[in-house]
């Protein structure tokens, strides 16, 4: 949404406070980028091998563990915001940049940065595009906010080579005021080889919208999660395609206690509220195993049985989170550059 280009991950819900961390609790070890731009785009490949991406043209990869970056964005494109980026390996990476209008592109490389093809520009001024997600090397969906009252989504076949839009009538009705927030990179994500979930906000009810044939139709689901303006859905986490959760709160309340998280049994057709949540705003969520992180412009939480429970064990600003099951670990990344390994959890 076009309000979202100044959106600052803040922090907002929960209905009890977390416990204290202890010692044995999650930790991030800082790998420093050289930039200070805002990274709200992330990838980690595996443990050595992490994408991150942001404003004022920003895309990094490093190979080595976070000791050292390389900046690798495509040319000419210092004005763009790279909301999102999604890697295959140290040489493959599709990136998104959010905007109105042509400031909506993706671009894709096949060598590690050094050159970039550009496989999509928007051409229509209402649509403002927010979040990419792939279900493997190949099939993948980027997701615009709504035009003309139904959300647009496009799909790709080919690796993000090219991409074409699935029909809008396939979509349910968008409700007044809904649109999805460029926070984190996960207002779509992908669980399995068919399932989709768009995040929204901004309305009457922040919903989660389920794909289960790859992005080709979809249907709308309530959450019990506040919705406004500046609060809804951020991100949604499946460990399969049938246990998930879904975060958010208010970005304009980082810290207040609102309904800020959800739990879905059945792939996103219903949500409940969890005993707890974490406390603030939670722009990012990402299963790590059998345990969930969740990060946000006031802290980190970890919960150990399936999100359910909660407990803080950072304090520092993250904007997004990435677990990849073939990393062996947790990277998030943030503002001013900020990059974090986890180092214990």
């Amino acid at each position: 949404m076009k309000s979202l280009l100044l959106v600052v991950a803040a922090a907002a819900s929960a209905l009890v406070a977390p416990p204290a961390a202890r010692a044995h609790d999650a930790s991030w070890e800082l790998r420093p980028t050289g930039t200070v731009a805002q990274l709200r785009g992330l990838s980690a490949v595996n443990s050595r091998v992490a994408w991150v991406s942001g404003s004022k043209g920003t895309v990094l990869r490093t190979v080595d563990g976070g000791r050292t970056w390389g900046s690798v964005p495509p040319p000419d494109t210092a004005v763009l915001d790279f909301r999102d980026i999604e890697a295959f390996d140290s040489r493959t990476a599709v990136a998104l940049s959010i905007g109105p209008g042509a400031s909506s592109r993706i671009y894709r490389t096949a060598d590690g940065g050094r050159t970039w093809a550009e496989s999509f520009r928007n051409a229509d001024p209402n649509a403002f595009y927010d979040c990419v997600a792939f279900f493997d090397r190949f099939r993948g969906l980027a997701m615009s906010d709504p035009v003309d009252g139904k959300f647009r989504v496009l799909a790709t076949r080919d690796g993000g080579r090219s991409w074409r839009q699935v029909p809008e009538e396939n979509f349910p009705p968008a409700l007044d005021g809904e649109f999805g927030f460029a926070a984190s990179g996960q207002c779509v994500t992908t669980a399995g080889s068919r399932d989709a979930w768009i995040a929204t906000g901004g309305g009457a009810k922040a919903r989660v919208l389920h794909s289960s044939d790859g992005g080709w139709h979809w249907r709308a689901a309530d959450t019990p999660l506040l919705s406004s303006p500046s609060a809804g859905v951020f991100a949604t986490a499946f460990r399969n395609p049938r246990q998930g959760l879904a975060i958010g709160g208010d970005y304009a309340d980082p810290t207040g206690a609102v309904a800020n998280l959800a739990l879905s049994r059945d792939g996103g057709r219903t949500w409940e509220s969890a005993p707890t949540s974490p406390v603030g705003y939670r722009s990012g969520l990402a299963w790590h195993g059998s345990s969930v992180i969740a990060v946000g412009p006031t802290g980190s939480d970890v919960s150990r049985d399936g999100g359910r429970h909660w407990r803080r064990f950072d304090e520092g600003s993250f904007d997004t989170v990435d677990c990849p099951a073939r990393a062996g670990t947790c990277w998030a990344a943030g503002e001013k550059g900020r990059v974090g390994v986890l180092t214990r959890g």
